[in-house]
C-alpha cells in the first residue's frame, strides 16, 4: 500500500478532488466523507487501467505547500 498526494477542494455544494500525480483523475461528492471515498475508486480504477496498458505507474511526486502571501488590507 501506498499513500498518494489528493487536493480537496470545497465548493457552496459539493467537494471535488484531484491528484496531481495521476493526470484527470479526479472525483466529486456532497460531503468530504464521499469525495474521499469516490477519489479512493477512482485512483484504483486509474492505477488499474495504467496497469492493464502497460504504463509505468509514476512515483508520487506532488507534496503539499503552503505559501505565506500579503493580503491588501491585512
Amino acid at each position: 500500500m501506498t499513500q498518494v498526494p489528493v487536493v480537496l477542494e470545497h465548493a457552496r455544494r459539493n467537494w471535488s478532488a484531484f491528484v496531481p500525480d495521476l493526470p484527470g483523475c479526479v472525483a466529486t461528492g456532497r460531503s468530504l466523507e464521499a469525495v474521499l471515498a469516490n477519489i479512493k475508486e477512482a485512483i484504483q480504477f486509474h492505477l488499474d487501467g495504467m496497469a492493464e496498458d502497460g504504463a509505468a505507474i509514476p512515483e508520487a511526486f506532488a507534496a503539499p505547500f503552503r505559501l505565506d502571501v500579503q493580503i491588501a488590507g491585512e
